[in-house]
């Protein structure tokens, strides 16, 4: 499954129990980088996305995530899910926000390797930065 989060600065997701902050051209992004694959999201989330084909909210969504598809997380640990992740799609706001719920994989540091980075505009936010990590094909194997 691939991951995507949205995150302050400083990893930050959620304070008081609330998303720190949303845009529509992050969510326009996203759908667009899910062009032909489902998109799992928390109830939580569904308000963002409305009634869409191929998004499907699920309280046990990180569990029921097939390879290849996408998870929209804004709202709980992605650590234990970990095995499990082949990418990470990482939206960062490039701003601080109080946060009291932070990020709790790091996937470089967990041996990702980043695949692309760029920079757009947001709507809410004049600058939005989208990273993506990719897992190592060989990933826990000796090299020869």
């Amino acid at each position: 499954m691939i991951i995507a989060v949205c995150i302050d600065g400083r990893g930050g997701m959620l304070f008081n129990h609330r998303r720190q902050s949303q845009d529509r051209a992050q969510r326009e992004d996203l759908l667009e980088f899910c062009a032909g694959r489902r998109l799992w999201i928390a109830p939580y989330s569904a308000a963002l996305f409305g009634e869409r084909e191929g998004v499907r909210a699920d309280e046990e969504f990180l569990t029921k995530a097939e390879a290849g598809e996408v998870c929209f997380v804004e709202d709980r640990p992605v650590a234990p899910a970990a095995e499990r992740i082949e990418a990470m799609v990482v939206y960062d706001w490039d701003r601080a926000y109080p946060a009291d719920v932070h990020l709790d994989f790091d996937p470089a540091a967990e041996g990702f390797t980043l695949a692309e980075e760029r920079e757009f505009p947001g709507v809410s936010h004049e600058r939005i930065i989208r990273r993506i990590y990719e897992r190592e094909a060989d990933h826990g194997q000796e090299q020869e």
